[in-house]
C-alpha cells in the first residue's frame, strides 16, 4: 500500500467519523463528510465497498447520485432529533437570547431538510 493510499484512507475514515456524529448531533452536516470521505476512499476500492455495506452511509451516497432526495423515515427522523435535541438544549439554557437563537436555527435546518426531501425527477429537473 502506497503512501498516498495511507493518507487518504486515513483522511476517509476521519471524515466518515465526523459523519457519523451527524447520528446524534441534528444540526451537524453529516452527507458533506461522508461524501468527501468516499471520495478519500476512492483509492481503495475494497474499502470503499465496505463502507457501502453500512445501510447509514449507502442510503446517504446514493440519496446524492440519483439526486432521489429524502426518505419520509429519514425526513420524521430528522427532524424529531433536530427538535428534540434543540428543545432539550432550550431547555437546559434557560436564557432568552439562545432559545430564540436555536428556534431560528432550527426553523432553518427544518426549512432546509424539507428542501433536501423533495425527489428530482431526473429527466426534466422539476420537483415530484
Amino acid at each position: 500500500m502506497s503512501l498516498k493510499t495511507m493518507l487518504l484512507t486515513g483522511l476517509g475514515f476521519l471524515f466518515l467519523g465526523l459523519g457519523a456524529i451527524g447520528l446524534l448531533l441534528p444540526v451537524w452536516p453529516t452527507t458533506p463528510f461522508v461524501l468527501v470521505s468516499m471520495a478519500c476512499f476512492s483509492s481503495s476500492p475494497h474499502m470503499r465497498a465496505r463502507i457501502m455495506k453500512i445501510p447509514f452511509f449507502r442510503e446517504h451516497m446514493e440519496n446524492y447520485q440519483c439526486r432521489a432526495g429524502l426518505t419520509r423515515k429519514t425526513v420524521y427522523l430528522s427532524l424529531g432529533w433536530l427538535w428534540g435535541m434543540l428543545l432539550l438544549s432550550m431547555v437546559l439554557l434557560e436564557t432568552l437570547w439562545l432559545t430564540l437563537l436555536l428556534f431560528f436555527i432550527g426553523i432553518a435546518v427544518t426549512v432546509h431538510i424539507l428542501c433536501m426531501a423533495k425527489a428530482k425527477d431526473r429527466k426534466t429537473g422539476e420537483t415530484e
